[in-house]
């Protein structure tokens, strides 16, 4: 049984239509990374393909314990190596610069294609595997609860701002983690209402909606915690994985509710709960 869950999230979701919200994964976007870095200048250059090639061996493997492992860091220094091609996009939407500086230092968003066949390697020397494609598609139910105001469900369409603000981290989230997932269509305030909810009930849901299986989630804002206090269920027709986060902003949050779900479904071991220092 799913204790603390609203029922509300599951009776809003069966009366609605699912549409794609996360761009499918395919093996070109698997292997890219993206980051911000200033200019085009090769150092910094080297210094924001570091994390890319983080994130890409955490989503082509679909393993987050790699995240902060030191060998992945030595890797890193050495990004460029491992490069197919990369090219850069002018954050300032060719704004004319304001001085000289501005001319060399603008930000860039920079996209990275790495070599697959490198990866592949590099995962390897580490013990570890791709994830396959194709990914099993997600349906995400959560439901938010702020520290003002009512809680609402996250949904493609929503006049809430802070709404349409964590449907967008969602969605980021899920592309770095090469996730295929959706979201509601929209939602109804009135529909959310304590209860209990069964596994099997969500499970048999999923197909309806449009996926594979579920990913359902409460999030509540807590002051003492500084952050979002959050529950996860990954639910398929066998079972229920449950992990939990606590006192992050909600970037990090669905950061960590979509590589718990890759960490599950790629056979990488079960979620540990993550509590921040304060």
């Amino acid at each position: 049984m799913f204790g603390g869950l609203k029922s509300g999230i599951v009776a809003a979701a069966l009366a609605m239509a699912v549409s794609a919200s996360a761009a499918e994964v395919n093996r070109t976007n698997l292997y890219r990374g993206q980051s911000v870095t200033n200019g085009f200048g090769e150092v910094n250059r080297a210094r924001a393909l570091a994390p890319s090639l983080e994130d890409v061996l955490v989503k082509v493997s679909g393993d987050p314990r790699l995240i902060g492992d030191p060998r992945v860091a030595e890797m890193a220094r050495h990004a460029p190596d491992y490069l197919k091609a990369f090219s850069y996009r002018d954050l300032l939407n060719n704004r004319p610069p304001h001085d000289e500086q501005g001319t060399y230092d603008r930000p860039q968003y920079l996209t990275a294609d790495f070599d697959p066949d490198k990866i592949n390697a590099l995962l390897a020397s580490l013990g570890r595997k791709p994830w396959p494609l194709p990914r099993p598609k997600i349906v995400a139910l959560i439901e938010a609860a702020p520290m003002k105001g009512d809680s609402f469900m996250l949904a493609n369409k929503s006049d809430n701002y802070l709404a349409a603000d964590m449907r967008a981290a969602l969605l980021a989230a899920a592309e770095q983690t090469g996730m295929p997932l959706q979201l509601p269509a929209r939602y109804k305030a009135d529909a959310i209402r304590t209860g209990k909810s069964k596994p099997e009930v969500l499970a048999k849901r999923a197909k309806t909606l449009g996926g594979d299986l579920l990913l359902v989630g409460t999030m509540v804002w807590r002051e003492e915690a500084l952050g979002w206090v959050a529950d996860w269920h990954l639910v398929s027709k066998s079972q229920d994985r449950h992990w939990q986060l606590r006192g992050f902003g909600f970037d990090d949050t669905f950061r960590n509710a979509l590589r718990g779900a890759a960490q599950i479904l790629s056979g990488n071991g079960q979620p540990e709960a993550v509590v921040t220092a304060k």
